[in-house]
């Protein structure tokens, strides 16, 4: 894969980054992923988001980490706390790289809000594009990164 970083996010549209970061950090997310046949699944995770990076731990054993280690591809969207969509709506498209470096891993888990299991495996979500999306007086308002694509 070779989306950009999300220290590369946060350089370009720190607006978006930020309003990334405050949906999905340290939260329950959905993470979908594509199956061996092509179609569609979706997990629950929770992204771990600082020192330019997005993070995601991942059971091994699960179809999640399956999907992921076959296809590398994901879309990342935060949770909503109604159905007005009154916190607005975060989406990220793009590839996952696999972490096996030690000290990656020990950077994730001490920016983590949790203490992963020692046997999860580490996912750094490689970003093709951001979506951030508020809705104000019933209308939606989109800003996407990178613009043009």
């Amino acid at each position: 894969m070779s989306g950009y970083s999300w220290g590369q996010l946060e350089t370009a549209a720190p607006d978006i980054a930020e309003f990334g970061r405050l949906r999905l950090d340290g939260k329950v997310a959905y993470l979908a992923t594509v199956r061996s046949d092509q179609r569609p699944r979706l997990h629950p995770v929770t992204p771990i988001i600082g020192l330019g990076h997005c993070f995601v731990f991942v059971e091994p054993s699960t179809p999640k980490a399956q999907d992921l280690l076959s296809s590398g591809w994901f879309s990342l969207h935060c949770a909503m706390n109604d159905s007005s969509g009154s916190s607005g709506e975060f989406i990220l498209n793009g590839g996952v790289k696999l972490v096996d470096n030690p000290e990656h891993r020990a950077l994730a888990e001490s920016i983590s809000s949790y203490r992963p299991a020692a046997r999860a495996v580490l996912f750094e979500l490689e970003i093709d594009d951001a979506h951030a999306i508020e809705y104000r007086f019933g209308r939606a308002h989109r800003r996407k990164w990178p613009v043009n694509s």
